[in-house]
């Protein structure tokens, strides 16, 4: 594959997985059963591993949009000879709507072929490739189908065209007219399940899945009236997009070993779901959905995480709740760009990350009120997560990036503990009794002095990565966020001013020194500072270039290249999305306070800047 066409793809989803497609109509990804399941589709990581690609025969260019509202894919193709639309969706249940969508979805993905100008000749060329491009079925012709099956997968091809069968591959040659229409519909269903994948007509697919994203859209189109509405109702869906709908899960990526910097190793599988996404990815539902999307996710974590013991707390799980994922490499794939190694699972469940404990606490803050009255299991998992806050804070951790290297001191762990505690002390008695609710206060006080202290580098004017350290890292960016520093304390407005400076190009900001790439939600959390700290033409500003970023259907990778603009790593990333959607409602905000002469207040120590503003 061509190293720089990972933005390059359309993203499709059912509510239970999702399907990359190329804009040469190649489908490069996709794995059926759910997000994290073996690939039947992976030439995005090997040109081997699988595809199904429509398109024209001859040279052509390409527009593309997604259909108003949703996540049907239309592609134009346009030749010397005429032009032809080829429409992709992945089915929904008939009929289901609005929360409906996503439950129940019948694994299958639908090609609509229609001719608009001219003659076209077009060609189908059908590669599927079972567990990861392991396996080359052999295909058989049956009844009008394409069947094929490896080990416990089974995909059925309709096509209304006339399709040449090899050993393990299908393809096809026809003519695109005026007023012709062809489809396509590719099923998937288990080898030993109940019987043979369901492949129904696709206009019919893709009709349902118009009305189906519509009708969701529709729930919450006037959830959002503030600034770059259309860039949050975007966002919104794509976020909808990368949920696991039969459990409420929203997995951080669809992709597995993208990489953050081409040719690299830092490629990681992120189809799971990690708690530090929590509380954002809460406050970006409450803003651009609606409470129940969040009440949902808050149900899934709560049963999720079960009591909390002496080991590390779980930082993150597959869609239906498991904990072990561990980590292999796939070595005969060649990587995307040729980065290697390609990898299935993530060690880092296996890591101590403390930042999740103040996740975890700030979204039940931002539900308090749907938890009430708060049942005895919520309860108990909150009094929890408190103490292990109060008595881990001192321990070293693997930090909000993950480091595979060694533990350390970091401040945003440290910082994140304090807002554990913090909220925790304001449930108060609802999670525990007065002694619990002193030994906190103490504790989160205590962890205060010590980040203003050892955080805090006096020859950088910047608070650092972790404690004692000379090296800047934007991760303390989260300060003003959670309400430990207003934005514009000298210190914090300080840092900022450093951080930008040092870390930031053209709107795009790294994580540290050397970090390969801007990291899109970290630009986010600068917009939102900077509002927080009332500049909010500056802020207005920097949102719209990290506006311009996105591919051409509104689609954001892990990370942006600051000198080329290409988006790497995994794709399309739920936490880029998220950190717009709260961007926006916070540069919101802050231009109704400006607007209004509203001062901002200065906040007393161990209160959060916005007491019940999520309420």
């Amino acid at each position: 594959m061509d190293s720089g066409r990972i933005a390059e793809h359309g993203f499709l989803a059912d509510g239970h997985t999702a399907a990359l497609v190329d804009r040469a109509g190649s489908v490069n990804w996709w794995c059926p059963p759910r997000f994290d399941a073996p690939s039947v589709f992976a030439r995005l990581l090997d040109d081997r591993a699988g595809h199904w690609t429509i398109r024209p025969e001859d040279d052509f260019t390409s527009e593309r949009s997604y259909l108003d509202d949703t996540l049907v894919l239309r592609t134009v193709f346009t030749t010397r000879t005429g032009s032809v639309a080829v429409t992709d969706a992945l089915a929904l249940e008939p009929g289901a709507r609005g929360h409906e969508i996503g439950l129940r979805s019948p694994r299958v993905l639908a090609r609509l072929v229609e001719g608009l100008t001219g003659e076209v000749p077009m060609r189908v060329e059908y590669q599927p490739r079972f567990e990861y491009g392991r396996v080359s079925a052999y295909l058989v012709e049956s009844d009008g189908q394409i069947h094929g099956t490896a080990g416990n997968c089974r995909l059925s091809l309709r096509a209304n065209v006339p399709m040449n069968l090899g050993d393990s591959e299908a393809t096809g040659r026809f003519t695109a007219r005026p007023g012709t229409t062809h489809h396509f519909t590719l099923g998937y269903a288990e080898t030993y399940g109940t019987g043979l994948p369901a492949v129904p007509d696709a206009d019919q697919v893709v009709a349902d899945a118009v009305a189906g994203w519509r009708s969701w859209s529709d729930l919450h189109r006037d959830q959002y009236q503030g600034r770059y509405r259309d860039e949050v109702r975007r966002s919104a869906i794509v976020v909808q997009g990368m949920t696991y709908q039969p459990s409420g899960a929203i997995v951080a990526a669809a992709t597995t070993s993208l990489p953050e910097q081409l040719g690299g190793d830092r490629n990681y599988d992120y189809r799971f779901v990690w708690l530090r996404d929590f509380s954002l990815t809460l406050q970006a539902l409450w803003l651009a959905a609606c409470p129940d999307e969040a009440n949902r996710q808050f149900g899934w974590v709560a049963r999720a995480m079960g009591r909390i013991g002496d080991a590390p707390v779980p930082i993150m799980y597959g869609v239906q709740g498991e904990r072990d994922l561990t980590e292999h490499a796939l070595d005969h794939l060649t990587g995307y760009a040729d980065s290697r190694p390609v990898l299935v699972g993530n060690d880092a469940w296996r890591q101590r990350q403390n930042d999740v404990l103040g996740s975890v606490l700030d979204a039940a803050w931002l539900m308090r009120y749907y938890l009430d009255p708060m049942s005895p299991e919520v309860r108990h998992l909150l009094h929890d997560v408190a103490d292990k806050a109060a008595r881990e804070w001192r321990r070293p951790d693997s930090g909000i990036w993950e480091a595979r290297d060694t533990e350390r001191h970091y401040l945003s762990s440290k910082v994140q503990c304090w807002t554990a505690l913090d909220r925790a002390v304001r449930f108060g008695s609802r999670i525990g009794d007065p002694d619990d609710v002193a030994r906190w206060a103490a504790t989160r006080d205590e962890i205060r002095r010590e980040v203003l202290v050892r955080g805090w580098n006096d020859r950088l004017g910047a608070y650092t990565g972790a404690f004692d350290s000379d090296e800047l890292d934007a991760s303390v960016l989260i300060m003003p966020l959670v309400g430990f520093l207003p934005a514009d304390d000298p210190r914090m407005r300080s840092t900022m001013d450093v951080v930008e400076r040092r870390l930031s190009r053209d709107g795009l900001l790294r994580r540290w020194d050397d970090d390969p790439a801007g990291f899109v939600i970290c630009s986010f959390w600068l917009v939102s500072c900077l509002a927080e700290a009332g500049e909010v033409d500056r802020a207005d500003q920097l949102f719209a270039q990290l506006a311009g970023r996105v591919n051409d259907l509104g689609l954001y990778a892990e990370q942006v290249d600051q000198a080329t603009g290409e988006q790497v790593g995994n794709f399309p990333q739920a936490f880029s999305h998220i950190g717009l959607i709260i961007a926006a409602g916070q540069l919101t905000e802050a231009a109704e306070r400006v607007a209004g002469g509203v001062e901002r207040t200065p906040v007393p120590a161990g209160t959060a800047t916005t007491e019940g503003a999520h309420g």
